[in-house]
């Protein structure tokens, strides 16, 4: 490939790479809210770095999860491939995980400061390593799908982390100050979770869709927060 060629390659790849990382950062942050203010840093610092050793793990067994395509089983006369069957489960453990958040901070508003037990850091710190697996896989595979040189690949994913690992304390930060807002990125886990289901039960929606109508979505929260603020100035 001519220089030019692989810097627009390159370029192309951190920026979708990014993109799709905005999911694992958010999740990372609100998890993160379960725990004392003074662990919250580390968990989102080792759930980001975990994610990057596991998405360089692998792809040195690139060939591996290419395999994930061949399917293992039909239902019904479908055919469930090793991929599908790790986004399916994903998708519903991400739409789980959302849902009973949206309750917490639902029981929190009616009954006051919350009653429950504080999280353990190793529980969450598992619950951030499955889905680390999951949004893995899922790049990897994208990755692959624009790009055929494997440097390339490391280069996108380790360039990709260190964007994630400055930009997800202000991130976390700003979900954290503005309830609204963390209502929107448990809603966009959500959908992510929903789009995650429906790719792994073999009808995949196209991620356009669902990227702009987030995006759409965070316009509109954006406009009504400085709205808000001008009305209380």
């Amino acid at each position: 490939m001519e220089l030019l060629d692989i810097t627009i390659a390159l370029l192309t790849l951190i920026t979708l790479e990014v993109v799709l990382g905005i999911d694992n950062i958010i999740f990372i942050s609100i998890l993160a809210d379960r725990l004392p203010v003074d662990q919250r840093d580390r968990l989102r610092k080792l759930g980001i770095g975990l994610a990057m050793v596991m998405r360089l793990l692998l792809l040195t067994v690139l060939s591996w999860i290419m395999k994930l395509d061949t399917d293992l089983f039909n239902i019904a006369g479908q055919g469930v491939s090793g991929k599908e069957l790790i986004l399916l489960l994903g998708g519903v453990f991400l739409l789980y995980k959302a849902t009973r958040e949206l309750g917490h901070m639902t029981e929190e508003d009616v009954a006051g400061p919350a009653t429950t037990n504080a999280s353990t850091f190793g529980s969450l710190l598992l619950q951030v390593l499955l889905l680390d697996l999951v949004f893995s896989i899922d790049s990897i595979i994208t990755a692959v799908g624009m790009v055929s040189e494997l440097w390339l690949m490391y280069v996108a994913v380790i360039v990709t982390v260190i964007i994630m690992l400055f930009a997800s304390k202000p991130i976390a930060a700003f979900i954290s100050a503005h309830p609204s807002f963390k209502v929107l990125a448990l809603s966009f886990l959500m959908v992510i979770g929903v789009a995650l289901v429906a790719e792994g039960a073999g009808y995949p929606i196209p991620k356009g869709f669902i990227y702009s109508s987030m995006a759409f979505a965070f316009f509109v929260e954006v406009m009504q927060l400085r709205l808000l603020r001008k009305k209380g100035a």
